[in-house]
């Protein structure tokens, strides 16, 4: 059966690590130039050649964002970061400006991604952009499982749908909001964002309505679907979140990784799991959850209106696992504070996670008892059956 690639987020290198270990199949991140991300932990060209090195190691493939629309003055150094990506051996480049597309396919041979910000939405302006050089379309958010499958059928090319987390309220590539509100082009690596804020509205009659997310959309929830991606081979399904956390990676990239595989060798069992997944899914930090334009058009309904929609945040990032020592302890690295007798939570690579109480807690040394594991130390903690170097621990807390 089809099978489509699982395209993660990888916002930083240890978001990269959890990502391909938890069964990405490919990862997309960004160097320090060209990127719409200018607020992530963007990597420099030593970074990329170690992280392209750890992912194919894994069988993981990495794809580079160049997505900004750069003016003349930007494309100064595009030559000279073409040769970097060149000679770290990345998969892809995702880029959305028909400039930066010409340069890269005349310098060289890496295969190209038409982005979202592109805002392709038919088979016509593909065959396009196909003539250009493009290998794969990143079809705009506004596009349909459907439609997709239509427009990859048409121009031959490869077709990649987001399938997971925020959706823009505007036509991808097309928003000016925040070059409005704060002098900050949303273009060029420099959202702000302020489609989440809260407004208050004047109407001309008089009235004023106050705490309005008018703009802020839901976020978009798609495993259910993945019937539809499969029938209509997607080629591949993206996960958004390059500024979330390393939890974030790596529960999405488990559960997305279960479901495909569950949904590709067996049906039934995938349909049984549906509930478990989707509760997975909720454990992250988001907005009230949609199926944003998969099926149908967005309508109103997809705006949340009078409410933050925020959701999911009650369980926190205990930390990494760096180290089993001697069979009975972990070396942990401590990135949520937490104290002896909590309840962690230890997610491995593939299999049901592990609950357990924490007790004891020591010191990096072993020589020393604490009572609380503070943000950014060492720490070691009993062995978890299971438990191996990159496995993510975190903490259970009350809804």
């Amino acid at each position: 059966m089809f099978k489509p690639e699982l395209l993660s987020p990888a916002g930083s290198f240890d978001k990269l690590k959890a990502a391909a270990s938890y069964g990405a199949d490919a990862v997309y991140l960004a160097g320090q130039q060209f990127g719409l991300r200018s607020a992530a932990d963007n990597f420099t060209p030593e970074e990329l050649e170690e992280a392209v090195q750890f992912a194919h190691a894994k069988g993981v493939k990495v794809y580079v964002t160049l997505n900004s629309f750069p003016f003349d003055r930007d494309m100064e150094g595009l030559s000279n970061f073409i040769k970097q990506m060149t000679r770290a051996k990345v998969d892809a480049v995702i880029v959305s400006d028909l400039g930066v597309v010409s340069v890269i396919a005349r310098e060289s041979q890496i295969p190209i991604h038409l982005s979202t910000q592109a805002s392709c939405l038919n088979a016509e302006a593909g065959k396009l952009w196909k003539k250009m050089g493009v290998k794969r379309l990143i079809l705009g958010r506004e596009v349909s499982i459907q439609q997709a499958g239509q427009i990859k059928r048409e121009t031959g090319l490869e077709v990649e749908l987001f399938i997971h987390g925020s959706m823009c309220m505007a036509y991808s590539g097309n928003c000016t909001i925040s070059n409005y509100t704060k002098g900050r082009d949303s273009n060029r690596g420099g959202c702000a964002q302020s489609c989440r804020f809260s407004y208050k509205l004047n109407y001309p009659e008089g009235q004023e309505l106050e705490g309005r997310f008018f703009m802020s959309s839901k976020d978009m929830l798609g495993v259910d679907l993945l019937p539809y991606f499969i029938e209509e081979q997607i080629d591949s399904v993206k996960v958004e979140g390059r500024m979330r956390s390393i939890l974030y990676a790596g529960i999405l990239s488990k559960t997305y990784r279960e479901a495909i595989d569950l949904c590709t060798q067996d049906r039934p069992q995938f349909q049984a799991q549906l509930p478990s997944l989707n509760a997975e899914l909720a454990t992250v930090p988001h907005r009230e959850y949609m199926q944003a334009n998969l099926m149908e058009a967005a309508d109103h309904g997809s705006v949340l209106d009078t409410d933050s929609g925020r959701k999911g945040a009650h369980d926190e990032f205990a930390g990494v696992v760096r180290k089993v020592i001697n069979g009975n302890q972990l070396l942990l690295e401590v990135r949520s504070a937490f104290n002896e007798g909590e309840l962690l939570e230890l997610l491995p690579f593939q299999g049901e996670t592990q609950a357990f109480r924490v007790s004891p807690i020591f010191n990096s040394l072993g020589n020393l008892k604490l009572e609380q594991a503070k943000v950014n130390t060492l720490v070691r903690i009993p062995f978890v059956k299971g438990a191996d170097a990159g496995h993510l621990i975190r903490i259970k807390r009350p809804s």
